[in-house]
């Protein structure tokens, strides 16, 4: 049908991918609040690609909107050049990682906007320890009762995306012992986690609104699950994943989830669809899967039983097969058996800390592995592009 191919006019399930980069000094391997100074000639570059976030050491892009995993992929490799280059003529780095290995969050500067002042105002140290890095995927929908449909039954999937992506182990120079400490630190906010279900999306906007109402929140974005419909851009947005330190983990993932969805679309119209399990027990998987990654296990509801997390990827790319070629993310989507080869961004952060006791050893892989493959754009000093080169 021509709603699943992305060549077709009325083909709904586009993919944008949002990252938040880390800015680092390659001397010491610090994180650096330098936003400011990269912002306005990236403004003049990117426009609206490029955003502040709340710490002056974080960097946010987005992608376009794109049909095909190719056309994200060129948006990912030209985003993520032009970041870096931009921070090198002020000989500064970027890393893609949950978490900085050992910068303090007290020691970062907030970004000077009212925005930032009023969460910090409300929140208080949860907010200023938000010193975490993620992706975040937008999948089109086709109206937004398809979207809560699609949430309802798509949540379950959220911690097996959590352990492929996993990048944050360290923390204040800290070993944590979780493969996702960012999911930990982000759990301190309210409206974060597993989303509960929703019978409609008029219940959802009842929801919304009564929060709206009693002073919670002045808007839908301030609601900051794991999985969301976007109150403002009509996609469903998955915000469970550390950011993947790696182009090809990037991608891998978005295929994936652009390929779920697609797929529980086409099983709602072949009138079969995955039960739709309570919050609480998939809260279970996400604890394991922040905990463990894809070293530990996570549980099969349908089977009530343990099973390791590496088998369930396995099973993740044999349920999307039938979709795959059809959106041309074969490739990409078979890279999550890659992911489970060679361990996430977390187990190489950690394989490269067991080899040399150092935390700066660790920044150092980090740094090299988020430009790996990517051409670096270079800026003369009026900040126009001029070359690129890896």
């Amino acid at each position: 049908m021509s709603v699943y191919n992305p060549n077709d006019a009325d083909f709904a399930f586009t993919i944008g991918i949002e990252e938040e980069y880390q800015i680092v000094d390659p001397e010491t391997r610090e994180l650096r609040s330098y936003i400011t100074q990269i912002l306005e000639p990236g403004r003049t570059i990117l426009r609206e690609q490029i955003k502040p976030e709340m710490h002056q050491s974080i960097v946010e892009v987005g992608t376009r909107p794109c049909r095909t995993i190719s056309e994200a992929r060129a948006e990912i490799v030209r985003l993520r050049g032009a970041i870096a280059g931009l921070a090198a003529r002020h000989n500064l780095r970027i890393v893609a990682a949950g978490t900085h290995p050992f910068s303090s969050w007290m020691q970062q500067e907030i970004t000077p906007d009212e925005r930032y002042r009023m969460v910090v105002g409300e929140m208080q140290e949860a907010a200023l320890q938000l010193l975490i890095f993620g992706m975040h995927c937008h999948i089109g929908m086709p109206n937004n009762e398809v979207a809560i449909e699609l949430m309802n039954v798509a949540r379950y999937i959220c911690p097996h995306l959590l352990a492929l992506s996993t990048s944050s182990p360290f923390w204040m120079g800290r070993n944590t012992g979780f493969k996702s400490y960012r999911s930990v630190i982000f759990s301190t906010f309210p409206r974060t986690g597993i989303p509960p279900t929703f019978h409609s999306a008029s219940e959802f906007e009842r929801y919304v609104q009564l929060l709206i109402n009693t002073g919670c929140i002045d808007n839908g974005k301030k609601i900051w699950w794991d999985l969301r419909p976007h109150p403002f851009f009509g996609t469903l947005e998955f915000r469970v994943c550390d950011i993947a330190t790696r182009v090809e983990e990037c991608l891998a993932l978005a295929a994936t989830m652009q390929a779920l969805i697609v797929k529980f679309y086409t099983m709602f119209e072949e009138n079969t669809t995955f039960r739709v399990y309570r919050r609480a027990l998939i809260n279970e998987n996400k604890w394991r899967a922040q905990r463990w990654g894809l070293d530990g296990k996570l549980i099969d509801f349908g089977k009530r039983k343990e099973v390791e997390a590496k088998a369930l990827v396995h099973e993740i790319v044999e349920l999307v097969d039938d979709v795959v070629d059809m959106l041309g993310s074969r490739k990409e989507v078979e890279y999550l058996l890659t992911i489970v080869d060679q361990g996430t961004s977390a187990d190489r952060q950690l394989r490269v800390f067991a080899e040399t006791n150092d935390l700066k050893a660790v920044v150092d892989s980090l740094m090299n592995e988020t430009i790996e493959g990517v051409p670096v754009m270079t800026f003369d000093a009026e900040s126009s592009a001029q070359t690129a080169h890896s």
